[in-house]
């Protein structure tokens, strides 16, 4: 496996970090269907603060993962949209959130 992940100070840590925290998977997750503008994602990862959304999205875009888009209008638009390296990490993320979605009520005990 390239990388050491158990190893202190291994880049896949903060990869990892970047991609699998709870913002994170979240938002790319919502990018994964299509682009969207500030106050769409805004409403569709319900709960994240504003705050927290341009973090994790200045975070993601400086790993090459989410694109941002400004087009010089008045209101200004941005959009956000995978970057062929987000797609590619999405198509094999998404496997692993339909598993958890599919297991979720089982795992934390909520299924009768």
């Amino acid at each position: 496996m390239p990388g050491q992940p158990f190893t202190e100070g291994c880049p896949t840590r903060v990869v990892l970090d970047h991609i699998m925290g709870k913002w994170g998977v979240l938002v790319l997750l919502s990018l994964s269907d299509r682009t969207h503008r500030w106050g769409e994602l805004r409403r569709e990862v319900q709960g994240i603060s504003e705050k927290m959304l341009a973090q994790t999205l200045r975070v993601l875009e400086a790993d090459g993962l989410v694109h941002r888009e400004a087009y010089p209008e008045i209101p200004p638009r941005v959009e956000y949209s995978l970057t062929p390296l987000g797609r590619d990490l999405m198509e094999r993320m998404l496997p692993l959130v339909e598993w958890v979605a599919i297991h979720s009520d089982a795992i934390v005990g909520t299924d009768d």
